[in-house]
């Protein structure tokens, strides 16, 4: 089952998908497992081509519930996306958890974040911060937003920011406080913060965000005392996984790896 809701951030709702395995609609005994998805930069819960859709209907099919929302001003959410940064992208996560917390059905010792693109970054943060989350799935993960985001939006755009307050990427007002935001945080530096085990996938053919960020990552990861990281390059992959073969490679990966993170049993409630 699919489910449109909508959950408080400060003073704005943002819009969200809960999907739900059928046991758990019908209310029979048992907590399930849940993957909590976070899109990227100026995305949506729908994901390029789907992805974000495709993803949580497959894992729903392995009785993994899955919660995927909108970053304020994106996709249906309320606000601004620009205004505030990583910081505000931080809460935001955080106030999704804490929703996904209070789900009856819901194991909370089994909840994962599944973060792609900037959505990857945000989650590595966010996981860093909260001893609840022990495992986390990175897709073509920014590694260092600052010079990621702003190599991205154009130098000509970000010194306008600079200069003006603003830019205009795409529709979406981009405030000098926003990129401020991504130098002062470090996903990388953060990394060996998260004790808990990892999955790092990255297509051979990202055009966006280089395949050596994930080796950053992995770095940064293998010098840790606990949690395991298991990294995998998808051939074939651009950074929205578009091509069919890479998809399937892409989401092949993640469910056997969540299945064996989570296991295949209902904790009895």
């Amino acid at each position: 089952m699919e489910r449109t809701i909508h959950i408080k951030s400060g003073d704005i709702t943002l819009a969200a998908t809960l999907h739900e395995p059928d046991f758990m609609v019908a209310k029979k005994a048992g907590k399930v497992p849940l993957v909590l998805i976070c899109h990227g930069f100026v995305g949506s819960r729908i994901g390029v081509n789907r992805l974000f859709v495709k993803a949580a209907r497959e894992l729903v099919a392995h009785d993994v519930a899955v919660l995927r929302f909108d970053y304020g001003g994106c996709g249906e959410s309320e606000g601004e996306y620009g205004a505030g940064g990583l910081d505000v992208l931080l809460q935001q996560t955080r106030d999704v958890i804490e929703y996904a917390v209070s789900l009856e059905h819901v194991d909370t010792s089994r909840i994962l974040l599944l973060g792609h693109s900037l959505g990857g970054a945000v989650t590595m943060l966010a996981a860093s911060q909260d001893p609840r989350i022990h495992s986390l799935v990175l897709w073509a993960a920014v590694a260092r937003p600052f010079e990621d985001i702003a190599r991205i939006v154009g130098e000509k755009s970000y010194q306008e920011a600079l200069q003006t307050g603003s830019t205009d990427y795409l529709g979406y007002s981009l405030q000098a406080r926003f990129f401020q935001s991504m130098s002062s945080h470090s996903p990388l530096r953060q990394a060996q913060r998260f004790e808990g085990d990892i999955l790092l996938l990255h297509g051979n053919r990202d055009d966006v965000i280089a395949v050596d960020a994930m080796f950053h990552y992995e770095r940064e990861l293998r010098l840790r005392k606990r949690g395991r990281c298991e990294t995998e390059i998808v051939v074939g992959g651009d950074h929205t996984f578009s091509s069919e073969d890479g998809y399937q490679r892409l989401i092949s990966s993640t469910v056997h790896w969540i299945n064996r993170q989570v296991g295949q049993q209902i904790v009895a409630v």
